[in-house]
Protein backbone atom coordinates (compact mmCIF):
# COMPACT_ATOMS: atom_id res chain seq x y z
CA UNK A 1 0.00 0.00 0.00
CA UNK A 2 0.81 3.12 -0.61
CA UNK A 3 1.62 6.39 1.79
CA UNK A 4 -0.77 8.00 3.23
CA UNK A 5 -1.45 11.17 1.62
CA UNK A 6 -1.92 12.90 5.37
CA UNK A 7 -2.62 11.42 8.56
CA UNK A 8 -5.79 13.99 9.16
CA UNK A 9 -9.03 11.49 10.10
CA UNK A 10 -11.62 11.55 6.89
CA UNK A 11 -14.94 10.16 6.75
CA UNK A 12 -15.97 8.79 3.01
CA UNK A 13 -19.11 8.96 1.18
CA UNK A 14 -19.14 5.87 -1.09
CA UNK A 15 -21.50 6.90 -3.99
CA UNK A 16 -22.91 3.84 -6.36
CA UNK A 17 -27.03 4.48 -7.71
CA UNK A 18 -27.14 7.62 -5.91
CA UNK A 19 -25.46 10.24 -8.20
CA UNK A 20 -26.24 13.52 -6.86
CA UNK A 21 -25.37 15.87 -4.02
CA UNK A 22 -28.87 16.99 -2.94
CA UNK A 23 -31.02 15.17 -0.39
CA UNK A 24 -28.62 12.12 -0.05
CA UNK A 25 -28.97 9.97 3.16
CA UNK A 26 -25.26 8.50 3.34
CA UNK A 27 -23.74 12.04 1.99
CA UNK A 28 -25.86 13.90 4.71
CA UNK A 29 -24.81 11.25 7.66
CA UNK A 30 -21.19 11.29 6.36
CA UNK A 31 -21.00 15.41 6.83
CA UNK A 32 -22.39 15.21 10.29
CA UNK A 33 -19.69 12.34 11.30
CA UNK A 34 -17.40 15.04 12.44
CA UNK A 35 -14.65 14.29 10.23
CA UNK A 36 -14.11 15.99 6.45
CA UNK A 37 -15.89 14.19 3.93
CA UNK A 38 -14.31 12.42 0.67
CA UNK A 39 -16.65 11.17 -1.84
CA UNK A 40 -16.08 7.93 -3.95
CA UNK A 41 -17.00 6.10 -7.02
CA UNK A 42 -15.36 2.75 -7.98
CA UNK A 43 -15.95 1.53 -11.54
CA UNK A 44 -16.53 -1.57 -11.25
CA UNK A 45 -14.90 -4.22 -13.77
CA UNK A 46 -16.96 -7.28 -12.00
CA UNK A 47 -19.88 -5.18 -13.85
CA UNK A 48 -18.24 -3.50 -16.85
CA UNK A 49 -16.86 -6.62 -17.99
CA UNK A 50 -20.04 -8.03 -18.38
CA UNK A 51 -21.25 -4.86 -20.53
CA UNK A 52 -20.37 -6.26 -24.24
CA UNK A 53 -21.26 -3.17 -26.12
CA UNK A 54 -18.54 -0.27 -25.59
CA UNK A 55 -20.40 2.12 -26.21
CA UNK A 56 -23.23 0.93 -23.33
CA UNK A 57 -24.99 4.47 -22.79
CA UNK A 58 -25.50 3.82 -19.46
CA UNK A 59 -21.82 3.98 -18.62
CA UNK A 60 -21.93 6.94 -21.07
CA UNK A 61 -24.57 8.54 -18.15
CA UNK A 62 -22.59 7.78 -15.05
CA UNK A 63 -19.90 8.75 -16.52
CA UNK A 64 -21.50 12.33 -17.70
CA UNK A 65 -22.85 12.35 -14.06
CA UNK A 66 -19.90 12.29 -12.32
CA UNK A 67 -18.03 14.75 -14.53
CA UNK A 68 -21.14 17.24 -13.44
CA UNK A 69 -20.37 15.88 -9.41
CA UNK A 70 -16.53 16.60 -9.85
CA UNK A 71 -17.78 20.20 -10.92
CA UNK A 72 -19.16 20.55 -8.44
CA UNK A 73 -17.29 19.02 -5.87
CA UNK A 74 -14.50 21.03 -7.23
CA UNK A 75 -16.52 24.52 -6.71
CA UNK A 76 -16.63 23.54 -3.13
CA UNK A 77 -12.60 22.75 -2.59
CA UNK A 78 -13.24 19.30 -2.57
CA UNK A 79 -13.24 16.70 -5.56
CA UNK A 80 -14.40 13.33 -6.18
CA UNK A 81 -12.22 9.94 -6.04
CA UNK A 82 -13.14 7.70 -9.18
CA UNK A 83 -11.14 4.30 -8.81
CA UNK A 84 -11.41 1.68 -12.02
CA UNK A 85 -10.93 -1.55 -10.28
CA UNK A 86 -12.62 -4.45 -8.47
CA UNK A 87 -14.22 -3.10 -5.10
CA UNK A 88 -12.01 -5.04 -2.63
CA UNK A 89 -8.79 -3.32 -4.67
CA UNK A 90 -10.20 -0.18 -4.38
CA UNK A 91 -10.74 0.20 -0.80
CA UNK A 92 -7.41 -1.37 -0.15
CA UNK A 93 -5.55 1.54 -2.20
CA UNK A 94 -7.92 4.15 -0.41
CA UNK A 95 -7.50 3.32 3.32
CA UNK A 96 -3.44 2.70 2.35
CA UNK A 97 -3.79 6.57 0.64
CA UNK A 98 -5.92 7.99 3.98
CA UNK A 99 -6.98 8.03 7.19
CA UNK A 100 -10.39 6.75 7.15
CA UNK A 101 -12.72 7.01 10.63
CA UNK A 102 -15.75 6.03 8.75
CA UNK A 103 -17.63 4.70 5.39
CA UNK A 104 -21.14 6.12 4.56
CA UNK A 105 -23.12 4.47 1.61
CA UNK A 106 -26.75 3.95 0.47
CA UNK A 107 -28.26 0.33 0.50
CA UNK A 108 -28.42 -1.81 -2.75
CA UNK A 109 -30.79 -4.67 -3.21
CA UNK A 110 -29.53 -6.61 -5.78
CA UNK A 111 -27.89 -10.14 -5.02
CA UNK A 112 -24.59 -8.92 -6.34
CA UNK A 113 -24.71 -5.80 -4.67
CA UNK A 114 -25.35 -7.00 -1.06
CA UNK A 115 -23.05 -9.89 -1.11
CA UNK A 116 -20.40 -7.25 -2.58
CA UNK A 117 -21.05 -4.67 0.40
CA UNK A 118 -20.68 -7.79 3.29
CA UNK A 119 -17.37 -8.34 1.54
CA UNK A 120 -16.24 -4.77 1.75
CA UNK A 121 -17.71 -4.34 5.41
CA UNK A 122 -15.69 -7.25 6.69
CA UNK A 123 -12.58 -6.23 4.85
CA UNK A 124 -13.04 -2.47 6.62
CA UNK A 125 -14.41 -3.35 9.99
CA UNK A 126 -11.43 -5.63 9.57
CA UNK A 127 -8.86 -2.49 9.76
CA UNK A 128 -11.04 -0.95 12.14
CA UNK A 129 -13.40 0.91 9.96
CA UNK A 130 -16.79 1.59 10.25
CA UNK A 131 -19.83 0.56 7.82
CA UNK A 132 -22.71 2.52 7.79
CA UNK A 133 -25.69 2.08 4.79
CA UNK A 134 -28.52 3.79 4.73
CA UNK A 135 -32.36 3.90 2.78
CA UNK A 136 -32.28 6.23 0.03
CA UNK A 137 -33.14 4.95 -3.21
CA UNK A 138 -36.92 4.07 -2.16
CA UNK A 139 -39.40 5.54 0.42
CA UNK A 140 -39.76 1.75 2.10
CA UNK A 141 -37.40 -0.75 1.62
CA UNK A 142 -36.78 -4.33 2.84
CA UNK A 143 -39.36 -5.10 6.13
CA UNK A 144 -40.92 -1.66 6.27
CA UNK A 145 -44.21 -2.68 4.88
CA UNK A 146 -45.03 -6.01 5.99
CA UNK A 147 -47.65 -8.16 7.08
CA UNK A 148 -49.33 -8.40 10.74
CA UNK A 149 -46.78 -11.33 10.99
CA UNK A 150 -44.35 -9.81 9.61
CA UNK A 151 -43.79 -11.88 6.58
CA UNK A 152 -43.47 -10.03 3.21
CA UNK A 153 -46.29 -9.39 0.73
CA UNK A 154 -46.26 -11.20 -2.32
CA UNK A 155 -49.14 -9.74 -3.70
CA UNK A 156 -49.16 -5.22 -4.37
CA UNK A 157 -52.60 -4.44 -3.70
CA UNK A 158 -52.28 -5.24 0.08
CA UNK A 159 -48.93 -3.83 0.13
CA UNK A 160 -49.72 -0.77 -1.95
CA UNK A 161 -52.59 -0.06 0.57
CA UNK A 162 -50.45 -0.65 3.63
CA UNK A 163 -47.33 1.25 1.48
CA UNK A 164 -50.02 4.32 1.56
CA UNK A 165 -51.57 3.88 4.90
CA UNK A 166 -47.44 4.07 6.39
CA UNK A 167 -46.56 7.47 3.87
CA UNK A 168 -46.23 10.36 6.02
CA UNK A 169 -44.40 13.72 5.69
CA UNK A 170 -41.66 12.20 7.95
CA UNK A 171 -40.69 9.04 5.24
CA UNK A 172 -40.32 12.12 2.72
CA UNK A 173 -38.75 14.93 4.15
CA UNK A 174 -35.25 15.88 2.23
CA UNK A 175 -32.03 15.57 3.51
CA UNK A 176 -30.74 19.16 3.69
CA UNK A 177 -27.22 17.66 2.79
CA UNK A 178 -26.50 21.76 1.33
CA UNK A 179 -26.20 22.95 5.12
CA UNK A 180 -23.26 20.67 5.56
CA UNK A 181 -20.95 21.04 2.12
CA UNK A 182 -18.31 23.09 4.67
CA UNK A 183 -17.65 20.12 6.00
CA UNK A 184 -16.39 18.46 2.92
CA UNK A 185 -12.66 17.18 2.45
CA UNK A 186 -10.86 19.86 1.32
CA UNK A 187 -8.22 19.04 -1.62
CA UNK A 188 -5.57 21.88 -2.03
CA UNK A 189 -2.26 19.49 -2.93
CA UNK A 190 -1.25 18.86 -6.10
CA UNK A 191 -0.41 15.05 -5.42
CA UNK A 192 -3.94 14.88 -3.94
CA UNK A 193 -5.88 16.55 -6.94
CA UNK A 194 -3.86 14.01 -8.81
CA UNK A 195 -5.18 10.75 -7.42
CA UNK A 196 -8.48 12.07 -7.56
CA UNK A 197 -8.76 12.92 -11.17
CA UNK A 198 -11.57 11.55 -12.74
CA UNK A 199 -10.68 8.76 -15.81
CA UNK A 200 -11.89 9.26 -18.93
CA UNK A 201 -14.64 6.98 -20.86
CA UNK A 202 -11.94 5.76 -23.04
CA UNK A 203 -9.48 5.03 -19.95
CA UNK A 204 -12.68 2.25 -18.78
CA UNK A 205 -12.89 0.66 -21.79
CA UNK A 206 -16.15 2.63 -23.21
CA UNK A 207 -16.43 5.50 -25.63
CA UNK A 208 -19.29 7.85 -25.97
CA UNK A 209 -22.56 6.36 -27.15
CA UNK A 210 -24.18 9.89 -28.42
CA UNK A 211 -27.49 9.67 -26.33
CA UNK A 212 -29.65 11.58 -25.78
CA UNK A 213 -30.79 10.91 -22.30
CA UNK A 214 -34.24 12.59 -21.50
CA UNK A 215 -34.36 15.20 -18.94
CA UNK A 216 -35.58 15.17 -15.49
CA UNK A 217 -38.89 17.06 -16.71
CA UNK A 218 -41.46 14.51 -14.48
CA UNK A 219 -43.26 17.87 -13.15
CA UNK A 220 -45.12 18.99 -16.30
CA UNK A 221 -46.16 15.38 -17.23
CA UNK A 222 -48.35 14.16 -13.75
CA UNK A 223 -51.07 16.09 -14.47
CA UNK A 224 -52.36 14.16 -17.75
CA UNK A 225 -50.46 10.37 -16.89
CA UNK A 226 -53.27 8.51 -15.70
CA UNK A 227 -55.37 9.44 -18.75
CA UNK A 228 -52.60 8.61 -21.56
CA UNK A 229 -50.05 6.60 -20.23
CA UNK A 230 -51.19 3.46 -22.24
CA UNK A 231 -51.32 5.11 -25.26
CA UNK A 232 -47.14 4.86 -26.73
CA UNK A 233 -47.73 7.56 -29.40
CA UNK A 234 -48.67 10.34 -26.51
CA UNK A 235 -45.48 11.46 -24.70
CA UNK A 236 -47.07 10.93 -21.24
CA UNK A 237 -45.05 9.22 -19.15
CA UNK A 238 -42.01 10.76 -17.48
CA UNK A 239 -39.00 8.42 -18.67
CA UNK A 240 -37.76 9.20 -14.99
CA UNK A 241 -36.90 5.55 -14.69
CA UNK A 242 -33.04 6.40 -15.80
CA UNK A 243 -32.77 8.91 -13.20
CA UNK A 244 -33.97 6.77 -10.50
CA UNK A 245 -31.81 4.18 -11.22
CA UNK A 246 -28.91 5.91 -10.99
CA UNK A 247 -30.04 8.61 -8.20
CA UNK A 248 -29.89 11.56 -10.28
CA UNK A 249 -32.67 12.31 -8.86
CA UNK A 250 -34.52 11.81 -5.26
CA UNK A 251 -37.08 9.70 -4.72
CA UNK A 252 -38.75 11.56 -1.45
CA UNK A 253 -38.72 14.67 -4.11
CA UNK A 254 -40.32 12.34 -6.90
CA UNK A 255 -42.76 10.89 -4.20
CA UNK A 256 -43.77 14.04 -2.78
CA UNK A 257 -44.24 15.99 -5.92
CA UNK A 258 -46.82 13.27 -6.84
CA UNK A 259 -48.99 13.85 -3.89
CA UNK A 260 -48.53 17.47 -4.37
CA UNK A 261 -50.38 16.74 -7.82
CA UNK A 262 -52.44 13.86 -6.70
CA UNK A 263 -51.13 11.62 -9.52
CA UNK A 264 -51.88 8.88 -7.09
CA UNK A 265 -51.71 6.47 -10.62
CA UNK A 266 -48.11 7.72 -10.87
CA UNK A 267 -47.39 6.93 -7.05
CA UNK A 268 -49.08 3.49 -7.54
CA UNK A 269 -46.54 2.97 -10.20
CA UNK A 270 -43.61 4.03 -8.20
CA UNK A 271 -44.79 1.76 -5.56
CA UNK A 272 -44.62 -1.21 -7.52
CA UNK A 273 -40.77 -0.40 -8.24
CA UNK A 274 -40.33 -0.81 -3.75
CA UNK A 275 -42.77 -3.84 -4.17
CA UNK A 276 -40.36 -5.61 -6.61
CA UNK A 277 -37.08 -4.26 -4.29
CA UNK A 278 -38.72 -5.49 -1.91
CA UNK A 279 -39.36 -8.93 -3.02
CA UNK A 280 -35.92 -9.41 -4.60
CA UNK A 281 -34.66 -8.50 -1.40
CA UNK A 282 -36.66 -11.22 0.18
CA UNK A 283 -36.72 -14.02 -2.42
CA UNK A 284 -33.03 -13.18 -4.35
CA UNK A 285 -33.46 -16.62 -5.94
CA UNK A 286 -36.23 -15.19 -8.79
CA UNK A 287 -33.52 -13.51 -10.51
CA UNK A 288 -32.89 -17.19 -12.07
CA UNK A 289 -35.73 -19.16 -11.18
CA UNK A 290 -39.60 -18.67 -11.30
CA UNK A 291 -41.28 -17.46 -8.18
CA UNK A 292 -43.55 -19.79 -8.37
CA UNK A 293 -41.45 -22.95 -8.90
CA UNK A 294 -43.88 -25.26 -11.62
CA UNK A 295 -43.21 -22.21 -13.89
CA UNK A 296 -39.79 -23.91 -13.97
CA UNK A 297 -41.14 -27.08 -15.46
CA UNK A 298 -42.57 -25.20 -18.72
CA UNK A 299 -41.03 -27.05 -21.68
CA UNK A 300 -39.81 -23.83 -23.52
CA UNK A 301 -39.31 -23.76 -27.42
CA UNK A 302 -36.62 -21.76 -27.24
CA UNK A 303 -36.65 -21.47 -31.05
CA UNK A 304 -33.22 -18.99 -31.41
CA UNK A 305 -34.21 -17.80 -34.97
CA UNK A 306 -37.30 -16.40 -33.66
CA UNK A 307 -35.78 -15.08 -30.88
CA UNK A 308 -33.72 -13.22 -33.32
CA UNK A 309 -36.55 -11.89 -34.96
CA UNK A 310 -38.37 -10.76 -31.59
CA UNK A 311 -35.15 -9.10 -31.02
CA UNK A 312 -34.60 -7.16 -34.54
CA UNK A 313 -38.85 -6.14 -34.48
CA UNK A 314 -39.20 -8.46 -37.09
CA UNK A 315 -42.37 -10.85 -35.97
CA UNK A 316 -44.93 -9.33 -38.54
CA UNK A 317 -47.12 -7.73 -35.13
CA UNK A 318 -46.67 -4.38 -35.61
CA UNK A 319 -47.04 -3.27 -31.93
CA UNK A 320 -44.31 -5.77 -31.08
CA UNK A 321 -42.22 -4.45 -33.73
CA UNK A 322 -42.29 -1.31 -33.16
CA UNK A 323 -41.82 -1.64 -29.35
CA UNK A 324 -38.46 -4.11 -29.71
CA UNK A 325 -37.47 -0.94 -32.93
CA UNK A 326 -37.62 1.36 -29.88
CA UNK A 327 -35.82 0.06 -27.53
CA UNK A 328 -33.06 -0.85 -29.87
CA UNK A 329 -32.49 2.53 -30.99
CA UNK A 330 -33.17 4.76 -28.18
CA UNK A 331 -33.02 2.48 -25.18
CA UNK A 332 -36.29 2.98 -23.79
CA UNK A 333 -39.55 1.16 -24.52
CA UNK A 334 -43.32 2.35 -23.19
CA UNK A 335 -44.58 0.18 -20.47
CA UNK A 336 -47.32 -0.45 -22.06
CA UNK A 337 -46.11 -1.46 -24.89
CA UNK A 338 -43.46 -3.71 -22.64
CA UNK A 339 -46.00 -5.82 -21.24
CA UNK A 340 -47.19 -6.52 -24.99
CA UNK A 341 -43.75 -7.69 -26.29
CA UNK A 342 -42.70 -9.80 -22.91
CA UNK A 343 -46.27 -11.79 -23.00
CA UNK A 344 -45.33 -12.29 -27.05
CA UNK A 345 -42.01 -13.57 -26.35
CA UNK A 346 -42.76 -16.17 -23.50
CA UNK A 347 -46.42 -17.10 -24.95
CA UNK A 348 -47.05 -16.85 -28.49
CA UNK A 349 -43.17 -18.08 -28.85
CA UNK A 350 -42.61 -20.34 -25.84
CA UNK A 351 -39.72 -18.65 -25.32
CA UNK A 352 -37.83 -18.71 -21.81
CA UNK A 353 -38.65 -15.18 -19.68
CA UNK A 354 -34.76 -15.37 -18.92
CA UNK A 355 -33.95 -15.28 -22.74
CA UNK A 356 -35.76 -11.88 -22.48
CA UNK A 357 -35.12 -10.41 -18.91
CA UNK A 358 -31.39 -10.44 -20.22
CA UNK A 359 -32.02 -8.61 -23.75
CA UNK A 360 -34.22 -5.95 -21.67
CA UNK A 361 -31.15 -5.89 -19.38
CA UNK A 362 -28.71 -5.48 -22.00
CA UNK A 363 -30.51 -2.69 -24.02
CA UNK A 364 -32.69 -0.64 -21.23
CA UNK A 365 -31.29 2.92 -20.19
CA UNK A 366 -33.43 2.52 -17.38
CA UNK A 367 -32.65 -1.10 -16.43
CA UNK A 368 -33.32 -2.17 -12.43
CA UNK A 369 -32.76 -6.11 -11.71
CA UNK A 370 -35.75 -6.05 -9.42
CA UNK A 371 -38.43 -4.38 -11.89
CA UNK A 372 -36.93 -5.87 -14.88
CA UNK A 373 -37.21 -9.61 -13.52
CA UNK A 374 -40.78 -8.72 -11.77
CA UNK A 375 -42.02 -7.46 -14.88
CA UNK A 376 -40.58 -10.44 -16.89
CA UNK A 377 -42.17 -13.28 -14.24
CA UNK A 378 -45.94 -10.99 -14.46
CA UNK A 379 -45.90 -11.50 -18.19
CA UNK A 380 -44.89 -14.81 -17.94
CA UNK A 381 -47.36 -16.13 -14.88
CA UNK A 382 -44.55 -17.37 -13.01
CA UNK A 383 -43.78 -14.00 -10.69
CA UNK A 384 -45.92 -13.64 -7.41
CA UNK A 385 -49.06 -11.27 -8.30
CA UNK A 386 -48.11 -12.28 -12.11
CA UNK A 387 -50.79 -12.61 -14.80
CA UNK A 388 -52.28 -15.93 -15.12
CA UNK A 389 -50.97 -18.14 -17.21
CA UNK A 390 -54.29 -18.24 -19.34
CA UNK A 391 -54.02 -14.63 -20.36
CA UNK A 392 -52.40 -14.57 -23.33
CA UNK A 393 -52.16 -10.66 -24.93
CA UNK A 394 -53.36 -10.16 -28.26
CA UNK A 395 -51.30 -8.13 -29.68
CA UNK A 396 -53.48 -6.85 -32.13
CA UNK A 397 -56.42 -6.02 -30.14
CA UNK A 398 -54.26 -4.25 -28.31
CA UNK A 399 -52.93 -1.77 -31.30
CA UNK A 400 -56.48 -1.65 -31.97
CA UNK A 401 -57.22 0.16 -27.94
CA UNK A 402 -53.81 1.96 -27.78
CA UNK A 403 -52.49 2.53 -31.34
CA UNK A 404 -55.55 2.95 -33.12
CA UNK A 405 -53.89 5.46 -35.89
CA UNK A 406 -50.94 3.42 -35.39
CA UNK A 407 -48.90 6.58 -35.11
CA UNK A 408 -46.19 4.99 -32.88
CA UNK A 409 -46.05 2.09 -35.34
CA UNK A 410 -45.43 4.20 -38.33
CA UNK A 411 -42.75 6.15 -36.40
CA UNK A 412 -40.74 3.10 -35.63
CA UNK A 413 -42.04 0.54 -38.32
CA UNK A 414 -42.55 2.05 -41.16
CA UNK A 415 -42.57 -0.53 -43.73
CA UNK A 416 -46.91 -1.36 -41.98
CA UNK A 417 -47.86 1.61 -43.84
CA UNK A 418 -47.31 -0.41 -47.56
CA UNK A 419 -49.82 -2.50 -48.89
CA UNK A 420 -47.40 -5.56 -48.54
CA UNK A 421 -47.51 -6.05 -45.25
CA UNK A 422 -45.07 -8.45 -43.51
CA UNK A 423 -46.28 -12.07 -42.77
CA UNK A 424 -46.58 -13.00 -38.91
CA UNK A 425 -43.99 -15.77 -38.17
CA UNK A 426 -46.90 -17.20 -35.96
CA UNK A 427 -50.74 -16.79 -35.56
CA UNK A 428 -52.09 -15.31 -32.97
CA UNK A 429 -54.95 -18.47 -32.53
CA UNK A 430 -52.55 -21.23 -32.75
CA UNK A 431 -49.72 -19.82 -30.53
CA UNK A 432 -52.97 -19.22 -27.89
CA UNK A 433 -53.87 -22.97 -28.17
CA UNK A 434 -50.62 -23.92 -28.00
CA UNK A 435 -49.22 -22.00 -24.72
CA UNK A 436 -52.33 -23.41 -22.88
CA UNK A 437 -51.72 -26.87 -23.66
CA UNK A 438 -48.04 -26.51 -22.54
CA UNK A 439 -48.36 -24.17 -19.51
CA UNK A 440 -50.61 -27.01 -19.11
CA UNK A 441 -48.69 -29.85 -18.72
CA UNK A 442 -46.11 -28.70 -16.55
CA UNK A 443 -48.32 -27.06 -13.73
CA UNK A 444 -50.01 -29.96 -13.48
CA UNK A 445 -47.37 -32.36 -13.18
CA UNK A 446 -46.74 -33.46 -10.08
CA UNK A 447 -43.01 -33.52 -8.35
CA UNK A 448 -41.47 -36.94 -8.51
Amino acid sequence: MSKKNNVQPISICWLRRDLRLEDHAALYHALKSGYPVLAVFIFDPNILDRLENKKDARVDFIHQQLVKLNQQLTEKGSQLLVKFQTPQKAWEEIIGDFEIKAVYTNHDYEPYARKRDQQIADFLTQNGIAFHTYKDQVVFDKGEVQKADGTPYTVFTPYYKQWRLKLNPFYLKPYPTAKYFKNLYQISEPSEKEKCSLPSLEAIGFSSSGAKFPPVNFKEKLDGYEKYRDYPAKNATTKLGLHLRFGTVSIREVVSEALSQKADKWVSELAWREFYMMILWHFPKTVNSSFKPDYDKINWRNNEKEFELWCKGQTGYPLVDAGMRELNATGFMHNRVRMVVASFLCKHLLIDWRWGEAYFAEKLLDYEQASNVGGWQWACGSGNDAAPYFRVFNPELQLKKFDPKMEYVFKWAPEYKSALLPIPIVEHEFARKRVLEVYKKALNEKAS
